[in-house]
């Protein structure tokens, strides 16, 4: 029979050795420490994987899946599973260590830069978990990103539009310094104001605001901060992230991680990311 031809969001081979290792130990993990073991999974992790991806790139709803992925009540209990194991985050942070490596940077930064982006959303996401950013003129929510100073993501919160920066930003931090102790230096705008720098301090981190020079016109990328902001407009180019369409904030989380994995395996392998530009 034939194979079917893969979409431009499936792994290649080299994308698949690399995440291969820690989505099989999941699986080893979760069997062992069942009661039951019963009989081996159905379904081929690269092929979940790949619907996973397919939706986030392309946007469309779980039950719209094509028939080549497995069903998509089962592709939406790996990435449930995944999400709460952890797994993304995981998979995050051996990637970012890798590119970081490739590009002649210690595994584990020093610098950070800390941003802010709030989104509109979509019918199916509860009011509660929503709030209106009145500085943007958004109601919705934030998602508030941690990257080092290759833009590669160390943390994100998603939280109703209508929290604060600073509100986000501290806990943000505060996760970050558990996972990362030699980061001492973080670049942020005005929004995150003497909270945000006393905490970060406490946590020995020094946060520097980078204002922007009331004298310039136009369009002008300010230092520093213009890495997180490239960030957000990476996860743009993923039609999942246009607006927030999960139910709840921790599975946007999750979507932003698998954005991010995606960008990072291409890296390292050398693929570009398809896009509607030049077809």
């Amino acid at each position: 029979m034939t194979q079917p031809r893969p979409y431009p969001s499936d792994l290649s081979d080299a994308r698949w050795a690399l995440v291969e290792p820690v989505l099989t130990a999941w699986r080893t993990h979760r069997r062992a420490g069942a009661l039951d073991i019963g009989r081996p999974p159905e379904h081929d992790l690269r092929t979940v994987l790949n619907a996973i991806l397919y939706v986030n790139r392309t946007g469309i709803p779980w039950r719209y899946l094509p028939h080549e992925y497995p069903p998509w009540q089962t592709v939406y209990a790996y990435f449930r599973d995944w999400q709460k194991d952890g797994v993304f985050e995981q998979l995050t942070s051996l990637l970012r260590r890798h590119v970081r490596v490739a590009a002649g940077r210690d595994p584990d930064p020093s610098a950070c830069v800390i941003d802010a982006q709030s989104v509109k959303t979509s019918a199916n996401v509860p009011a509660t978990s929503q709030g209106y950013d009145a500085g943007k003129k958004i109601a919705g929510r934030k998602r508030s990103i941690i990257t080092d100073t290759l833009g590669l993501l160390l943390a994100v919160l998603v939280t109703a539009a209508g929290i604060s920066d600073s509100a986000a930003g501290l806990p943000l931090l505060t996760q970050v310094a558990a996972t990362q102790p030699a980061l001492a230096k973080a670049w942020a705008d005005s929004a995150y104001r003497t909270t945000v720098i006393e905490g970060a301090a406490a946590l020995g981190i020094d946060v520097e605001v980078v204002t922007r020079d009331p004298a310039t016109k136009g369009f002008t990328p300010l230092p520093r901060r213009w890495v997180a902001e490239r960030t957000l407009g990476w996860l743009m180019l993923r039609r999942r992230l246009t607006r927030d369409y999960e139910a709840l904030p921790t599975r946007s989380e999750a979507m932003i991680h698998i954005a991010m994995i995606d960008l990072m395996a291409r890296r390292l392998t050398g693929e570009n990311t398809p896009t509607w530009r030049g077809t």
